[in-house]
Parts: structure tokens; C-alpha cells; sequence
């Protein structure tokens, strides 16, 4: 299927299907050319999905532990071995990110279908100790049926294989609406799974209207939903309305602390990473810093130095720095930074449209000084290529202000101070946190927020867990007839007359 031809498709594995609905056009946003085209799924096209996950699960949920463990490798094996040179190419068309980080993010997806293969396998339930001579008590785990994928545009490839691997491995069906702005790179990369068994993947492309309407189907069981807060808990709302399990990421405004025994050198280069990287449109990115006094001057300007040595530019060239996904993504982050400007802070680098880029939704990253608590940039998730700096004291008001905020998704500190390491693991109101080394994941451990940033967890253990539901098992091996039940002993009574009428 050539994805940027403009005959919109999906994909129900082992292969591609096209589509019904009307074709609408896929812009890229650095040179506003046409990529090619998408369409929304009708709901006939919904309805043939659902039937073809249904029933191929009903005979992937019976496959032993090791049967599907082989699968999943297969799967691994696929990806290891494609060549996804034009699946990248066509999501730093679809997005703009720059090309090395989309093929580092497809590489990166072959470990988590290993990881849950074997997770699986090591992990079928738990044997507890009887609470009844001659009984035989467990708990095993079995799958929800069918779960729903519904992808950002940040990450549309890793952060699906995320999900998808768990729910696999725990032996569902899977169906995924991807972004809008990223369908075709994940229609490309959904060749992959065509050794699985039939129906058993499927990529059903369209808006918020198609996602609706997998979470409303009975033939839907768990939902894993990556994206805004607003839409997530649209999606929290809808799930819990039909008592259906979900995994929420809603984003953030994550804090960075620069702290007074902070190494400067590897603290600004840090943070060039954690606040730009893919734009700053990324979940976790750094947005909020708080600088403690002593060291603010010179870690600003080791950072807006290494700020300014980015490459701005199409992602097919050699750039760091992309455009925005859209022209909405872009006046926001315009919005917040002008708001700042004008209740006092001063911009540093950036702040403005690169002159050399008239085309395309790029934005110059923007490092913004004399930033206070209560701007709308702080209050708010930028979700773009900005840092912004609030001046403290001391590591104590830095903590107490990083943990100000109706988000709790991730947050980074950079000292030499063990001390002040492991109060900021303790004490940061965070799902994640770094010590001197921002973004990293590893798929051993689960990754989600507190508060507004998210529900559930992804990768580890639990995120195993999300898509499989427990059973008690009780076996009484010897048939015998218990004491306490029906009926009861006379002596088990009051005495006759012992109740008092009122």
C-alpha cells in the first residue's frame, strides 16, 4: 500500500484494507506540502474491525505461555529485521521531527515485545497460603478481550508498541486509532505484526469521533489512551461510565531543579535536552526550571549558549530542531510566551518565528528568564520549544514550587548532593524522577503520573497488569461438608427467650 498516494487505508493484519470515508489531505507542517491521505473510519468499517479482534482473540487467549511468547518474538524478530528508512521518513513529513529521532523511536520498539513475552511467561498468578486445611487457593490472571490503543502524534510508533506488547502478551486483541497527525509512518509500521494471527491487530484510522465510539462498543474491554489532559479525562469519564478499565498519560508542565552543588556544564546541557528535544512536544519534557540564586546566572548563560549552537530546520535535514505539529501548536506556545514577555519576563534566546523559516510551523526555542509562579506559562502545559526559569533561593522553595502545580507526570534535578538526590526522589509529587539524567525510561519500570497527569501505569509489571484481570481460584481437592454451613447447630443460637422486642 503506497500511504502517500491518496487512497486512504487501514490495516487488519495480515494486511491493508482501503477505505470508505473521504479522503483528507495529510499536511506536512515544515514545507506545508501534502504528504498524502487519511480518512475517518465509517462505522461499517468499525463493525468489521471489532468482529475480526473479536473472534481471532478467542483463540490467541487459549494459546499457552509459551506459544505466545514465540509469537511475540516473531513479532520482535520483524521488526529488527524490516528496513523502516521510508516509515521514518514519513513521520518526520507527517510531524517534523528530525529524522535520527524517528528511527531511533522505531528501533527502540523490538525490547518491549521481548520484555512482555517473557513477563508473561514468569508471571501466571499466585499461590497463597490456604485459610482451610484440604483446600487449594490461587489467584490466576486472564485477559480483558479487547483493548483499545489511542496513540499521540508525539511518539506514535514506541508508545503504541508499549501498550500493544502488554496487551498481547496478556492475551487480548488490540485495535488502535492512531493520531491524526501520524497515521501514515504507524500504518507503515503496522507490517510487522502480519505473522500474528488473523484480525488479532488492527490500525483503524480517524478523529476523536472514531475513538468515541471503540470505547462506547460492548465488544471493547480496556482502554490505553496517551494525549492531552482535557481529552483524557473525556476518556477517564466515558470508560468509567461502562465500568471499562483504562490506562491514562494526560501530559504535563514537568518540573527541572538546577540546585547550588548542581555540575553547570552537564545541568545545561541537560536541560537543552529535557525542555527542546522533539520541539518540547514531548510529555515529559522540562518546562518549569527553578533555579536556586547562586548558580542562576551562569547556568543561564552556559544554557542559552548551547541553546543557541541548535540547528532549526527540516527534519530530513540536518536539524535538532523541527517544526511545531501544527499551526494551533504553535500559536499556543506563541500565546504563553507573549504573556510572559508582557507580565515581565525577558527571552533570552528565541522568542520569536525564525526569519530564515517562512514556511512551516517552526518557533525558535525560547529560553525565558524572570519567570514567577503565577504566569500562565507555569500554570499551563506549553507542550513546545520553551524553558522557563523562576529564580529561588534555596533547594526548599524549589521543591515546594515544582510540586505547585495541578500536573505530577515527571520532574528532574541536577546536583552533586546525595542528600538533596534522594530528598528530591522522596519528596517531588511526581510519577517519575531524574536525577541528572532527564527523559529516560527503562521497560522494566512503570511509567505514568500523579495527580492531573494520568491513571494507571505503562511498562513493568503493572503494565502488564492494566490489561489482564485477576480470578480467585479456590479447589477443595477432598469434598468435605464444612461446619459452618447451612444449617447452622442449634448451639450457635441464643438461648430461647434471650431476644429482647422492642
Amino acid at each position: 500500500m503506497d500511504f502517500s498516494a491518496h487512497q486512504p487505508a487501514l490495516f487488519v493484519n495480515p494486511g491493508y484494507r482501503p477505505m470508505m470515508g473521504t479522503a483528507k489531505a495529510v499536511i506536512d507542517p515544515a514545507t506545508l506540502e501534502t504528504v498524502g491521505a487519511i480518512a475517518a473510519a465509517t462505522d461499517a468499517e468499525i463493525d468489521a474491525v471489532l468482529a475480526a479482534a473479536t473472534k481471532a482473540q478467542f483463540g490467541w487467549k487459549r494459546l499457552d505461555a509459551k506459544s505466545r511468547a514465540k509469537q511475540l518474538h516473531a513479532v520482535a524478530n520483524a521488526i529488527e529485521a524490516a528496513d523502516f528508512t521510508h516509515c521514518a521518513e514519513l513521520m518526520v513529513r507527517e510531524m517534523g521531527k528530525p529524522y535520527p529521532e524517528a528511527i531511533g523511536e522505531i528501533a527502540n520498539c523490538a525490547p518491549i515485545f521481548r520484555y512482555y513475552a517473557e513477563m508473561a511467561r514468569d508471571d501466571a498468578g499466585k499461590v497463597a497460603g490456604t485459610t482451610q486445611a484440604g483446600s487449594f487457593q490461587y489467584a490466576r490472571y486472564e485477559p480483558y478481550g479487547v483493548s483499545v490503543h489511542i496513540m499521540p502524534y508525539n511518539f506514535p510508533i514506541l508508545l503504541m508498541c508499549w501498550t500493544v506488547a502488554a496487551s498481547l502478551a496478556a492475551g487480548n486483541g488490540c485495535v488502535i486509532k492512531p493520531a491524526e497527525a501520524t497515521t501514515l509512518s504507524t500504518l507503515e509500521f503496522m507490517r510487522v505484526f502480519a505473522t500474528l494471527p488473523e484480525g488479532l491487530v488492527s490500525c483503524l484510522p480517524g478523529g476523536a469521533e472514531t475513538g468515541k465510539a471503540l470505547i462506547a462498543s460492548e465488544r471493547t474491554h480496556a482502554v490505553a489512551f496517551t494525549g492531552s489532559v482535557a481529552a483524557g479525562r473525556a476518556v477517564a469519564v466515558a470508560c468509567a461510565e461502562r465500568m471499562k478499565p483504562c490506562v491514562i498519560e494526560a501530559g504535563g508542565s514537568d518540573p527541572m531543579i538546577v540546585s547550588a552543588h548542581a555540575p553547570l556544564d552537564v545541568a545545561a546541557a541537560g536541560a537543552v535536552t529535557a525542555a527542546f528535544h522533539l520541539t518540547g512536544q514531548v510529555c515529559t519534557s522540562a518546562e518549569r526550571f527553578y533555579v536556586v540564586d547562586s548558580v542562576h546566572d551562569r547556568f543561564v548563560e552556559l544554557f542559552a549558549e548551547r541553546t543557541r549552537a541548535l540547528r532549526i530546520g527540516n527534519g530530513l535535514d540536518k536539524s535538532e530542531i523541527g517544526p511545531l505539529v501544527s499551526e494551533a501548536a504553535r500559536a499556543k506556545v506563541m500565546r504563553l510566551v507573549d504573556d510572559a514577555v508582557r507580565n515581565g519576563a525577558t527571552a533570552v534566546t528565541g522568542g520569536r518565528i525564525p526569519p530564515a523559516q517562512t514556511t512551516g510551523w517552526f518557533y525558535e526555542p525560547t529560553i525565558l528568564t524572570g519567570v514567577t509562579p503565577d504566569m500562565a506559562i507555569c500554570r499551563e502545559e506549553c507542550f513546545g520549544p520553551v524553558a522557563a526559569i523562576c529564580r529561588v533561593k534555596d533547594f526548599d522553595e524549589a521543591i515546594r514550587l515544582a510540586n505547585d502545580s495541578p500536573f505530577g507526570l515527571g520532574a528532574s534535578i541536577f546536583t552533586s548532593d546525595l542528600a538533596e538526590a534522594h530528598e528530591a526522589a522522596e519528596q517531588l509529587e511526581a510519577g517519575m524522577v531524574w536525577v541528572n539524567n532527564p527523559l529516560i525510561d527503562n521497560d522494566a519500570l512503570p511509567f505514568g503520573g500523579w495527580k492531573a497527569s494520568g491513571l494507571g501505569r505503562e511498562l513493568g509489571r503493572q503494565g502488564l497488569d492494566a490489561f489482564r484481570r485477576s480470578k480467585m481460584v479456590i479447589i477443595d481437592h477432598k469434598p468435605t461438608i464444612q461446619d459452618w454451613w447451612y444449617p447452622y447447630p442449634d448451639k450457635w443460637f441464643r438461648a430461647a427467650g434471650g431476644r429482647k422486642h422492642v
